[in-house]
């Protein structure tokens, strides 16, 4: 167990649900925060909420130190982003070489606005779901801008606060595999049964992989992954 308390970035996707199982597996207390920044997959607040529920009655080794869950309303980053996150436009890749699912600055801040949250609430280790392995090209995802970020948060705050991304360099069949070494077959099942990754907001269609359109990008690594997770796990 780590000394120190955390704050976990949560959307209520699978790789966020895996971090905060990671969180609270390290960290004697953690606390959640999401962000309401008008986002087409709105549905993935509720599935926050059904995720936090699911690990406060199925997962006793950490309920008791799962804390209290913040929401911060970032309506002005849907307000000036025109990108396929925000708005109904068909997902496509720019001329800038990135998918217009890419919404500028928005991890950037994401973890000023947790930096704030963490600063008044003690909890100094501010921990994300950001991943280069599978990370669609996101400048914000990438190992070297949130290592700069740690830097400039702690020294604007004047307190050191460390960024933590334990998915960082693993690819979507190694986040499933992590999120069974972390809470076994039931862990495994949140992720299918309460989490959301699907851009388009999608959950009226249950796949083996879990619930989607099953052809948007976030879809298509979280099927990739599970399948070759699967055919991993159970050889033929």
């Amino acid at each position: 167990m780590r000394s120190g308390h955390a704050l976990v970035l949560f959307s209520g996707g699978q790789d966020s649900t895996t971090c905060l199982a990671w969180a609270l597996t390290h960290f004697a207390h953690v606390e959640t925060v999401g962000f309401d920044y008008g986002q087409r997959h709105h549905v993935e607040l509720q599935a926050r909420h059904d995720v936090l529920q699911a690990f406060r009655t199925r997962f006793p080794q950490w309920s008791e130190r799962l804390g209290e869950d913040h929401m911060l309303d970032l309506g002005v980053l849907g307000a000036i982003s025109d990108t396929a996150l925000t708005s109904e436009t068909e997902i496509q890749m720019t001329a800038a070489g990135l998918p217009n699912t890419f919404v500028p600055g928005r991890n950037l801040l994401f973890f000023n606005l947790a930096a704030a949250v963490g600063y008044r609430r003690g909890l100094h280790t501010l921990v994300g779901g950001m991943c280069e392995t599978d990370f669609s090209g996101y400048p914000d995802c990438r190992d070297d801008t949130l290592k700069a970020l740690q830097v400039a948060v702690s020294l604007g705050m004047g307190q050191r606060f460390t960024i933590e991304t334990p998915l960082m360099w693993l690819d979507k069949a190694e986040t499933w595999e992590l999120a069974r070494t972390l809470g076994g077959q039931a862990l495994v099942d949140v992720v299918l049964e309460q989490s959301h990754t699907c851009y388009h907001g999608v959950r009226d269609e249950r796949h083996a992989w879990g619930y989607g359109c099953g052809t948007c990008p976030a879809c298509a690594l979280r099927k990739a992954g599970f399948e070759r997770w699967t055919t991993a796990t159970n050889p033929a």
